[in-house]
């Protein structure tokens, strides 16, 4: 190695690091027995480049949500209206416009048949995106305040907020 490479090393401890021999212990010996390729130091231009960068944290699919960690937050309708779905499907997707407790206005998707929303109606909104809706990502949850739940629902009802049907007495 040369003298103005050692020399910079001085000033730069983090790079000697990698340089440094390892210490063989009858532990990491054991441990290396079963490796099928030999432990190989970091070459030079690998302690010049410097370590791996972190990878970027993903971001979250309900960032109103995911910014004060909350499951579900209140809000009150600001308007109530439908989207049209992307590409390949079609219909009428029942969404809302809800300002948040914290002052965000989002875009809501109503799930199953029929609802009871209006403007001013307070609604309990979780995360969730709607997949063919774009810009639709979060869910209001049916039964929760003022929205209620799915009439004659007998599948999937904790979802949509509906009660289990009293069975018919005989006599």
């Amino acid at each position: 190695m040369t003298t103005t490479f050692l020399r910079n090393l001085a000033f730069r401890p983090a790079l000697l690091a990698p340089l440094a021999k390892p210490a063989t212990t009858p532990i990491a010996a054991a441990a290396r027995a079963f490796s099928t390729t030999s432990p190989q130091n970091a070459t030079l231009n690998q302690v010049l480049r410097g370590c791996r960068k972190a990878q970027r944290a993903r971001h979250a699919v309900s960032p109103a949500l995911a910014a004060i960690h909350a499951p579900s937050l209140k809000g009150v309708c600001v308007k109530v209206g439908i989207t049209k779905p992307k590409k390949p499907n079609s219909g009428e997707r029942k969404t809302a416009r809800v300002r948040l407790s914290t002052g965000k206005v989002i875009t809501a998707y109503i799930p199953g048949e029929g609802h009871n929303v209006q403007q001013h109606s307070v609604v309990l909104v979780r995360g969730g995106r709607s997949q063919d809706c774009p810009g639709v990502r979060y869910h209001l949850v049916r039964g929760a305040l003022d929205l209620g739940g799915v009439g004659s629902r007998m599948s999937s009802r904790s979802k949509y907020g509906t009660k289990k049907p009293k069975k018919a007495s005989v006599g």
